[in-house]
């Protein structure tokens, strides 16, 4: 999906018209007729405020294949923590790897037998 028509239906969504848009990002209804017949394209700084005001994050605006979040998502511990895998030795990385499979086993073996 092209990037106007992806913000046409995020608008739609929320039953906003052009212009009720346009507000939140400050600009007219006619720039984001523009922007979502894909007769010009949005600059990085209107890009993120199309994000912020549609409450997407700015990947999924850009990227078809970029799932859906909202823009300002929640923190995440998990998430980074594993960004932070790289700083951890060959050794301490496998170590850490074999003890997630056996938790995931452990889960999976409960499940089957009804203990989950």
């Amino acid at each position: 999906m092209a990037l106007g028509a992806r913000i046409r239906t995020l608008r739609k969504e929320r039953n906003w018209s052009q212009g009720d848009l346009g507000d939140r990002i400050g600009t007219d209804a006619g720039q984001i007729s523009r922007y979502e017949n894909d007769k010009i394209t949005p600059s990085a700084d209107v890009v993120v405020k199309l994000a912020q005001a549609l409450d997407v994050s700015c990947d999924h605006l850009l990227v078809d294949t970029a799932p859906r979040r909202p823009f300002n998502a929640p923190e995440n511990a998990l998430g980074d923590n594993l960004a932070a895998l790289d700083e951890l030795s060959d050794d301490d990385r496998a170590a850490l790897l074999n003890h997630l499979d056996a938790l995931v086993t452990r889960t999976r073996l409960r499940t089957l037998a009804g203990t989950g």
